[in-house]
Formats: C-alpha cells, structure tokens, sequence
C-alpha cells in the first residue's frame, strides 16, 4: 500500500511531478544498517528492552519478588534466606543484560529518528520548492490576465471609437439621401 500524498493533503495525484511516495526521501537511506542490525536478533533485543519498561513487566517482577521473599521470609521454603542472595544475583544478571538491551533500543531509535529528521528536512525543502513553483507561476498567470485586461480594454475602446464612427457615416448616408431624394 503506497501513500501518494504530500502532506496528507491528496496533492501528489494531481501533480505528477510528486506522483512517488512521502517516503521517496528515505529511499537513499535504507541501504543503512544500524550498529547492531536491522536483523531478528536487533529487533527482538529491542522489543524485550522496550518491555523492560511496561506496566505489566514491573507489575510481575514486583510479584515475583514479593513472593519470592514471602516464601523465604515466612519460612514455607528456605532456598533464599534473608539476606536474599539468590534475589540480588537474579537482579544483577538482569541488570546486566538490561542496560545494554536498553542502549541498544535507545541507539536504534536514534538512528530511526536521525533518519526521519533528514527526510522531513528534505520533505520540506521539497515542499518551499513546490510553493516558490506554484508563486512564480501565479505572478506569470498574473501578469498574463493584466496584459489580455489591457488589451480587451484597447479593443473594446476602439469597438466602440469604430461603432461611433460607423453610426455617424450612416447618419451622413442617411441625411445625404434624403437630401438627394427630396430634391429629385
């Protein structure tokens, strides 16, 4: 599915000049590879860090780790005793896979948005060159139906110069008629 507009505002179909895609920008782009790839294992490590951050995975960790410590605390089991080793090195590891997961969600993106401010930035100049386009040919349309005003005046001027002078030839036709029948 192509979008074929500008701006969301449907000009590129009336315009062929615009016929490809918003996207058309970034198109020199896509040959780019992020730091960490673009493959399964950059996006599956950057969608579990961006779930390091949901409502539901701090609501189950602070489950988790409620029950954990309500089943060592309480004494039902007693394969962590406080001072919770087991929990801390849990913790640790998960810390230690985290930050970098976090930092490569946080690289992808900013490569994503680097990207895209370079396509706006192109979109727009596209854009101030499409609207200086569409001035320089309002003022020429301008300057053309003031020169056809200027001329349909002069040709209504003399129409009208042309219809004077052919009523006052038919008026001396018609007198100098008369004159010559009355006096036959």
């Amino acid at each position: 599915m192509k979008d074929t507009t500008v701006a969301g505002n449907g000009e590129a179909a009336a315009r062929p000049e615009c016929a490809g895609t918003y996207h058309k920008f970034s198109l020199p782009h896509a040959h780019l590879a992020s730091a960490f790839g673009s493959g399964w294992f950059g996006e599956k490590a950057e969608a579990f860090a961006r779930f390091f951050g949901t409502p539901l995975f701090l609501g189950a960790q602070t489950s988790l780790v409620i029950f954990w410590i309500a089943m060592n605390f309480l004494g039902f089991v007693r394969f962590d005793p406080y001072p919770f080793i087991l929990l801390n090195l849990a913790f640790s590891v998960q810390a230690a896979y985290a930050a970098p997961l976090i930092l490569l969600a946080q690289t992808r993106q900013a490569d994503r948005d680097k990207v895209q401010a370079e396509v706006d930035a192109q979109h727009r100049e596209a854009l101030a060159q499409t609207s200086i386009e569409r001035l320089n040919l309002a003022q020429h349309n301008a300057e053309q139906m003031i020169a056809l005003l200027e001329q349909n005046t002069q040709l209504t001027t003399l129409t009208k110069q042309l219809s004077e002078r052919i009523e006052k030839l038919t008026v001396e036709m018609h007198n100098h008629l008369l004159e010559k029948h009355d006096g036959a």
